[in-house]
């Protein structure tokens, strides 16, 4: 069993890269992907850690990127240095400061006091990102948990929302495959499109490059998963799956389980390999 999707504090989960790769051993996982958002500082300390628990760590990352809102693109293979991708992330996480520093206006504006020092220090300076704010706003009372400051201040659409840059999509699997690696859709339900919408949308991807989808996700249900999976053999897509653990910030999703009926199989983790290879 394996989980292709997870998240440390680098980026916007509670766990540093030792102690995620120490929630995979106890999982009972072959292979861990780390996913971060727009960042890969954690891969050398997850694969230290996963090379002593007998691990397979697969280097990787999450981006964001732009299609009707946002849709996430999973880069796995991608190894931290130079390269097309590499070099983007770098340009990626300087968008991601100015935003912290808009985003702390923006709440003050509405009556919120946070500072940038206090968010920065709930993500011990790496990663910072609206989870952290979250956090911070828990912490003053001024939300009763994360889920709550999302719903009221910072999922988009609330007045505390400060948009961020994005790539596009074709750009994204592009520079994935320019850099050596392999681009997969990440929770394709995210994207909001009716049945008929998300056909055409992942029948593009696949023909500009996509490698594979996300099915088994850690909040699907099997209900959903199953159509899921047909789309994605008929577009020629490899099914991949994984958690999205945040830890403390997303406490329903856990490493290797989801909300408890996640199964990743090795299987997954092989077919990408072979199109790597291919």
């Amino acid at each position: 069993m394996i989980d292709l999707h997870t998240h440390s504090n680098v980026s916007d989960g509670s766990d540093t890269p030792t102690q995620l790769v120490a929630l995979a051993a106890t999982a009972g996982l072959s292979a861990l992907a780390l996913t971060d958002h727009d960042r890969q500082d954690g891969i050398a300390e997850a694969r230290a850690a996963a090379r002593a628990q007998g691990i397979e760590l697969v280097p990787g990352v999450e981006i964001s990127c732009e299609h009707r809102g946002t849709m996430h693109v999973l880069v796995y293979f991608l190894e931290p240095g130079d390269g097309p991708l590499q070099d983007e992330l770098v340009r990626l996480q300087a968008a991601r400061q100015d935003r912290n520093q808009r985003l702390v206006a923006r709440l003050a504006d509405i009556g919120l006091p946070v500072t940038l020092e206090e968010v920065e220090a709930e993500s011990g300076g790496r990663g910072t990102g609206r989870p952290h704010v979250a956090a911070v706003l828990v912490r003053k009372g001024l939300a009763s948990s994360v889920q709550d400051a999302f719903d009221r201040y910072l999922a988009k659409g609330r007045p505390g929302y400060v948009d961020k840059e994005r790539l596009e999509p074709l750009t994204a699997i592009d520079l994935a495959l320019e850099s050596g690696a392999l681009p997969v859709l990440a929770h394709p339900l995210s994207l909001g499109l009716n049945p008929r919408q998300l056909t055409s949308a992942v029948e593009e991807l696949a023909d500009a490059g996509l490698a594979g989808m996300e099915v088994v996700y850690g909040s699907y249900s099997i209900e959903e998963r199953a159509p899921l999976a047909v789309l994605a053999a008929r577009a020629g897509l490899a099914i991949t799956g994984g958690s999205d653990h945040h830890g403390s910030y997303k406490p329903d999703l856990t490493v290797g389980k989801g909300r408890g009926d996640l199964h990743v199989p090795d299987g997954a983790l092989e077919a990408l390999k072979e199109r790597l290879e291919a």
